[in-house]
């Protein structure tokens, strides 16, 4: 079978592969459907932060049964999510559903290999049926959205809130479409990127653009000196982290939802607000698919394509053999991206056209 395999940094090669092991003695073959590329995957690409070469990346995966597997309910055409969590069981963190917050977890994409090949084995435990209404391609947004979900969630969203999200990329917009859907009445999204603002505002949020003043001082403003009573930073930055904090309402709420690339340092003056303010501050990571019925995963695909869009966050699908070019243009930000997902299966590469046709808006059809 065919592979995108990360060779080295740098370096990526399109080539034959084995088909994958069994993750589990009643793992069940995928055929991978549509894969998204995450901020992480690039990083892995472009300065080799993982866990080694060589290395098939993908983490944001759908895919299609590929045979019967009767005892788990999965007829092989069945279309699925896949979640990209493989945990130990005899982790304590296991026996409560908490997977991802496990010791020693497995992870396809980063200490395994990952999607962006044509087929992989998966426990049926990580898989979740799609409706006839979500395509392959959104079924790859199912991950990105839980760990969104699964942020906004860790916040209480009180009476008339009113909410900012810094960072208006596709875990920024899809916190901030969280945030709407589970009550907050007013939801301000900020980013220094007018293309991404033009899809909030497409979304219906209010957008700040930040420059010579923060996010912080934009957002006091709006609300009289108020504040937000949540406030998600969703860019991963030290400065927008220190802004998110300053923007925050008395007895609000901060998640921290960016995955920092640089040092944070609090200023005395900072946790001075912090503690006058009797602020809260979230960490949030990855979601959760326990109890299963009930889980930031269900929620995700019961609600895709009715309350909550993904489809206007994608701004372009490629095939496979177009990885190392693909990879090579995002790590040298040659041209702006959103979110970028591999069509890998036929079935997914038909639906195409009318991701195209969808982002043409943008100027990236």
């Amino acid at each position: 079978m065919r592979a995108a395999v990360l060779r080295g940094v740098g370096e990526i090669e399109v080539a034959d592969v084995p088909q994958p092991e069994s993750t589990s003695p009643d793992s069940i073959r995928v055929r991978i459907g549509a894969v998204g590329v995450c901020g992480s995957d690039v990083l892995r690409f472009a300065v080799g932060k993982g866990y080694g070469f060589p290395l098939v990346l993908g983490h944001e995966m759908s895919g299609i049964v590929a045979e019967d597997a009767p005892e788990h309910g999965y007829r092989a055409g069945d279309r699925v999510a896949v979640f990209p969590c493989l945990p130990r069981d005899d982790d304590p963190m296991s026996e409560i559903g908490e997977y991802a917050l496990g010791e020693e977890y497995d992870y396809f994409g980063s200490r395994r290999d990952g999607g962006l090949q044509e087929e992989l084995s998966v426990p049926p435990r990580n898989l979740f049926r799609l409706p006839d209404h979500v395509s392959l391609i959104e079924g790859a947004m199912v991950e990105p959205a839980g760990v969104a979900l699964h942020a906004v969630r860790r916040a209480t969203v009180p009476a008339n809130a009113t909410a900012l999200v810094i960072g208006a990329g596709p875990i920024g917009l899809l916190a901030a479409q969280w945030l709407r859907v589970l009550g907050a009445v007013r939801v301000v999204v900020a980013d220094l990127d007018a293309r991404k603002r033009e899809i909030a505002e497409r979304m219906g949020f209010e957008t700040l653009a930040p420059g010579e003043r923060g996010s912080d001082e934009l957002m006091l403003e709006l609300t009289d000196g108020r504040g937000a009573d949540i406030s998600v930073e969703a860019s991963g930055r030290a400065v927008t982290l220190r802004q998110a904090i300053t923007a925050t309402a008395h007895r609000g709420q901060v998640v921290l939802l960016g995955d920092l690339a640089d040092d944070f340092a609090m200023p005395k003056e900072l946790v001075s607000r912090i503690l006058r303010r009797e602020l809260t501050l979230l960490g949030t990571w990855n979601a959760k698919i326990a109890p299963r019925g009930q889980s930031d995963w269900d929620m995700v695909i019961a609600s895709i394509g009715r309350g909550v869009n993904v489809r206007d966050l994608v701004s372009s699908v490629s095939i496979l053999d177009d990885a190392p070019a693909v990879f090579a243009d995002l790590a040298e930000r040659q041209s702006w991206s959103n979110k970028t997902i591999f069509a890998i299966a036929p079935e997914a590469q038909e639906e195409t056209p009318e991701f195209r046709s969808s982002a043409s808006w943008r100027g990236d059809a």
